[in-house]
């Protein structure tokens, strides 16, 4: 766990790959529990520590990951994600060339919280209609051997958005076997990373731009140096 960005009123972390944000039936420790930990200890508090989740990421997934420290912050966030007045934008490792190389997908995302997956439609229908419209542009930025490395700009915050879109144009992402990729990766993850986040501060008013570094592993390490400089 990396910090990134830190005041009074929020904390950002690079959360790693295969660390729940909350807590969920596992009981597994979570990136929230670490996070609370961390500021106890360094500002001294007794008692509960106070840290909202605005947003999450999914466990297997990597990347920028953002808390309130404060319910006011929280509030104000929650309203900044809710009216998208935020600029979230993805890389991800897929093992297909998309065709074509960039573009905007809008699909329908109907979940199934039984399985804890989703499923992405070309269109509404009767077996579809409480699905919900999912939007997201695309871009190839590199590509080595049979490594692709895509750039995805987020417009909605839909569960497994970025999984089941890929996965529905044929493109899952690597690792990602819930979503239709061949093989699992050794440590159960899966190449999905948040890869900036920009907002404008919801106490200062000004400009915030968050950046985290892909995981160190063999296949991102393929694609080291893009995006820097």
């Amino acid at each position: 766990m990396k910090i990134l960005y830190e005041d009074n009123h929020l904390i950002a972390v690079n959360k790693p790959n295969n660390l729940l944000v909350q807590g969920d039936e596992t009981g597994d420790e979570t990136l929230s529990d670490q996070l609370k930990q961390y500021i106890k200890v360094k500002y001294e508090k007794p008692g509960d520590v106070y840290l909202g989740t605005i947003h999450r990421l999914d466990r297997p997934a990597s990347g920028v990951t953002i808390f309130a420290r404060t319910s006011k912050a929280l509030e104000r966030m929650n309203k900044i994600f809710a009216e998208r007045q935020i600029k979230k934008t993805y890389w991800v490792i897929v093992g297909k060339r998309p065709e074509p190389l960039f573009g905007h997908l809008t699909h329908y995302i109907l979940k199934d919280s039984s399985k804890n997956v989703v499923k992405a439609y070309d269109a509404l229908s009767n077996r579809a209609k409480d699905a919900k419209r999912a939007d997201l542009d695309y871009e190839l930025i590199a590509e080595i051997g049979e490594h692709f490395l895509l750039q995805i700009d987020l417009q909605t915050g839909r569960p497994h958005q970025i999984r089941a879109q890929l996965a529905r144009i044929g493109c899952p992402v690597k690792g990602d076997v819930k979503y239709g990729f061949s093989t699992p990766n050794k440590d159960s993850s899966i190449h999905l990373h948040c890869r900036s986040i920009s907002f404008e501060h919801p106490i200062k008013k000004e400009q915030v731009h968050i950046t985290a570094s892909v995981p160190s592993d063999q296949t991102w390490r393929l694609f080291k140096g893009i995006g820097e400089g």
